[in-house]
């Protein structure tokens, strides 16, 4: 990891469609799904899908500002899920998959704040970061591991291809 790097927790849906898509961009070095936004110590993921821990499903993303910048993986963030819709993305309805931004500065709350502004009906939260659990071992880079699942090809590949298609310039060598 760069010396410089800086943290991004960003929430939007499921996390697997999240960490597959922002894995593959140039200047992001590690990306851990996980909870965050909650009510109870060290959740687990069943207690997470029962939507009464009040945490969402998240990404903490690390990356290098002087590769990629924080509005530009917001400009992702918005390209693929849908920061319209109250407590959903598609067939996932819950607080848990929540469209939500957890800032890490005030430079990250004033990027956050001014793309939310723009984006009509938009719902996103905006939040300061604060305790991230990462989830259990087997949600991590689960795309990787599980791209025939059926979720997988449904939902979380479409989210891949529109990354590849709208940012192929961002991705890692390789990525495309």
């Amino acid at each position: 990891m760069s010396q410089n790097s800086e943290a991004a927790t960003l929430a939007g849906g499921c996390f697997w469609c999240l960490e597959a898509v922002f894995e593959l961009l140039d200047g992001v070095e590690k990306v851990e799904s996980g909870y965050t936004a909650g009510n109870t110590l060290n959740p687990s993921y069943e207690e997470i899908c029962s939507g009464t821990t009040g945490h969402a499903e998240a990404v903490r993303i690390t990356f290098d500002p002087a590769v990629i910048s924080f509005r530009d993986l917001l400009e992702v963030f918005f390209t693929i899920h849908d920061p319209t819709t109250l407590n959903r993305q598609g067939n996932d309805a819950g607080t848990q998959y929540r469209s939500a931004i957890f800032t890490h500065s005030p430079e990250q709350q004033a990027v956050a704040e001014a793309m939310v502004a723009g984006i009509p009906s938009a719902v996103t939260e905006i939040a300061a970061a604060g305790i991230f659990y990462v989830a259990e071992d087997y949600h991590q880079e689960y795309f990787r591991g599980h791209s025939n699942q059926p979720y997988c090809r449904s939902v979380v590949a479409p989210k891949v291809a529109k990354l590849k298609e709208k940012f192929k310039a961002r991705l890692k060598s390789g990525s495309a």
